[in-house]
This record gives structure tokens, sequence and C-alpha cells, in this order.
């Protein structure tokens, strides 16, 4: 597996472990719940290679992280029943495949409109965040 030492989600490193905390491993990809909870239960889906983009990927890699990011999206619609769950797969600066699930509410937060990357609004106690990743690993 390719690993480039630019990468955070490669390396493992403090950057990635700022912005999220790991969840468990699935069959291709890691997940991660967000530390800035504005979208209530958002998670990142992570392909665990290094590779910058879906095609990359061969068909049976791909229906794999799918699944995978179908698994995810379930469990957070399951743990919190958000109205409507977006996904995002960007990337412009972290070349490394990655897809958000951003849970999001009627009458909460950019509802009906994009959901922003880091609102940096609202942090959670260690607790809380245990909880979270408690309640999502029931869900998987």
């Amino acid at each position: 597996m390719e690993l480039n030492k630019d990468c955070m989600y490669c390396m493992k490193d403090e950057r990635r472990d700022n912005l999220m905390i790991e969840i468990c491993d699935l069959e291709v990809s890691t997940v991660f719940l967000f530390r800035e909870q504005t979208y209530t239960g958002r998670c990142n889906v992570v392909y665990k290679g290094h590779v910058k983009e879906l095609y990359e990927l061969d068909s049976q890699e791909l229906s794999a992280y799918m699944n995978d990011v179908k698994k995810v999206a379930a469990a957070v619609d399951k743990a919190f029943q958000p109205g409507k769950i977006n996904y995002g797969a960007y990337g412009d600066k972290m070349h490394h495949l990655h897809m958000h699930i951003v849970p999001k509410y009627e009458g909460k937060e950019d509802w009906g409109s994009t959901f922003v990357m880091n609102p940096d609004k609202t942090y959670l106690s260690e607790e809380q965040y245990k909880e979270f990743i408690e309640t999502i690993k029931k869900s998987l």
C-alpha cells in the first residue's frame, strides 16, 4: 500500500488527530468522527491506501469503498436521525481519497445549502465524543 509522507492520513499524525478521532477500520477504509460537531454525527470515511481519485480504484476496490461509505452513512442515520445526509469528496488540498458524511437537520445549521467544511463552532467534551463513537459503532 502506497504511503505519502506529506499526507496526514498516511502518516497518522497530529494534523489528523487534531481534526478527528478514529472510530474503527472497515473493509478498505478507516472511519473517523470529526471533533467539530456543528453537524451532529459528522464522520469521515478515509480510504486506507493513498489514492487521489475514485477512478484510480479498480471495480472491486471501488465497490468495497462505496460499501464502507454506505455502512457509515446508515450507521449515522440510525444513530442520530438527521433529515438528510450530505456527502463530500473534495480533497483540493488533501490529495487522499476520503468522503465526508455530514448529517443535516431541518431548521439547523446550513439546512437547504452546502455544509461548511469547518465551521469551528461546536466542540464536545471527551465523554461526549466517547458516547458518539460508541453510538456509531453500535449502529455499524
